[in-house]
């Protein structure tokens, strides 16, 4: 199964989903070889603090690149999940085959105040989005079952 996390600019919030979907599908259901991109209606370049957060708790996004969704990746992929309301409501036709989700996330990158408000809000959105995709991937791993 190949699943595609797309937000508006493929910096933040989709990177953090296909870094902790990669290690949660690796860790909880190794059986159903889950392939994991992200992509963006735009591309705006890897967010540093998203990097760091994911760091913090174990995981390395810093490879990662900030690419535009092509008509190839939606073609290839099975489950496409929409982290962001924009890209929701602007996803290209999504063929019926394929399976799309909206789980919307804050957007840390907008976060405003002192170096420690920003930090709290990449941190609560990381959280939130590890939360969400390991009842994700149970929830697969129990269909597949």
């Amino acid at each position: 199964m190949h699943i595609l996390f797309l937000c508006t600019g493929n910096s933040c919030r989709s990177q953090m989903a296909e870094g902790w979907m990669r290690h949660l599908g690796a860790t909880l259901a190794p059986e159903l070889h889950l392939q994991v991109s992200s992509a963006g209606l735009e591309a705006h370049g890897l967010n540093p603090r998203a990097v760091a957060c994911m760091q913090q708790r174990g995981i390395d996004i810093s490879s990662h690149t900030s690419d535009v969704l092509t008509d190839s990746m939606l073609a290839d992929a099975d489950l496409i999940v929409t982290v962001c309301s924009h890209a929701d409501a602007n996803c290209p036709l999504v063929p019926p085959t394929i399976e799309k989700r909206h789980i919307p996330f804050d957007d840390p990158a907008k976060a405003s105040g002192t170096e420690q408000e920003i930090t709290d809000c990449f941190n609560r959105v990381c959280a939130e989005i590890h939360e969400t995709l390991q009842s994700l991937v149970l929830e697969l791993k129990q269909k597949a079952a």
